[in-house]
């Protein structure tokens, strides 16, 4: 197994965008800035799409702009489309996000349109992308189950993979948007997708819903995978995902690695710190287990 973990933090864009509770500007600026001094290095700050369809990433310019004076970090960010790729370039954006989903179902669902039809939506953001020198990740969505078309073929997940890849994705991000997933299905899913593409280029992308995300994401390591997304506090869901919890929290991740003797270069206290902070704006605890113990314990000892 590696001994290195590269960890995407993901809680200032899928884990606030389904939130209810308004995150101002500067707060989510205040967000990203701490989670980068807790040395999480490669942060998503926003996505450029519709406010009216996700409120939570109005101005997500003005974060990315924002962040622009802190060094030794990548952001990334999400696009949708030609329009959304203009607004981030024009906010700076040197690597950007795309996504498309496993199923049929979800992504009518989700864009309103076909998994096809999503993909010559995003052609056009690619083929810019390259001219431009930026660097694009591709996200797929309910690659281990969906909740309109049950459970998703480890080869429709394969076969999307790879035209993402072809396309020009420097990575893959495969994600159990439902939490859903087991173990011997991630592994099942990883192998089809890894068969056709380098497993180098992969990253996992688990929601904790049936609380056998840390498992998944076990079992991914030991087929060589070695990117995770997660997010602070296990922040997140899917407004097209009914019931659907949080990313696997991102306390929970570096606990899990750091014991098994894998440095994440992130500092658990400040990393808390960024959590709690976010959690109080919400007005609700942290979901992450570790979170909720190493709280627990400083007010014991207070």
């Amino acid at each position: 197994m590696s001994s290195h973990i590269r960890i995407i933090e993901m809680g200032p864009r899928d884990g606030l965008q389904n939130e209810k509770t308004p995150v101002s500007v500067e707060a989510r600026i205040a967000f990203v800035e701490a989670l980068v001094a807790a040395g999480l290095r490669t942060v998503e700050v926003g996505a450029f799409v519709s406010p009216k369809a996700v409120p939570q990433m109005a101005s997500s310019d003005v974060v990315l702009r924002g962040v622009s004076h802190v060094r030794d970090a990548e952001f990334h960010v999400l696009v949708p489309n030609e329009k959304g790729y203009d607004a981030a370039r024009a906010a700076g954006a040197k690597v950007v996000s795309v996504f498309a989903a496993a199923s049929e179902g979800f992504s009518r669902a989700n864009i309103n349109c076909s998994v096809a039809e999503s993909i010559e939506r995003f052609k056009p953001v690619l083929a810019r992308a390259k001219a431009d020198g930026v660097r694009v990740r591709g996200y797929i969505s309910c690659v281990l189950g969906c909740p309109f078309d049950g459970e998703i073929k480890p080869k429709a997940v394969a076969d999307l993979a790879m035209t993402l890849w072809d396309l020009g994705c420097y990575e893959i991000s495969l994600g159990d948007t439902i939490g859903v997933g087991t173990p011997l299905k991630a592994r099942e899913m990883l192998r089809a997708v890894s068969a056709e593409l380098p497993v180098a280029n992969l990253a996992m992308h688990f929601h904790d819903t049936y609380g056998q995300a840390l498992a998944n994401l076990y079992a991914g390591m030991e087929e060589g995978v070695r990117v995770i997304d997660s997010a602070a506090g296990g922040l997140g869901g899917c407004p097209y995902a009914p019931g659907a919890t949080g990313n696997v929290a991102t306390e929970d991740v570096v606990y899990m690695l750091e014991g098994m003797g894998i440095a994440t270069g992130v500092d658990m206290e400040r990393l808390l710190g960024a959590t709690n902070e976010i959690a109080g704006l919400l007005g609700r605890p942290p979901v992450s287990r570790v979170a909720s113990a190493l709280n627990a314990k400083k007010k014991r000892a207070a």
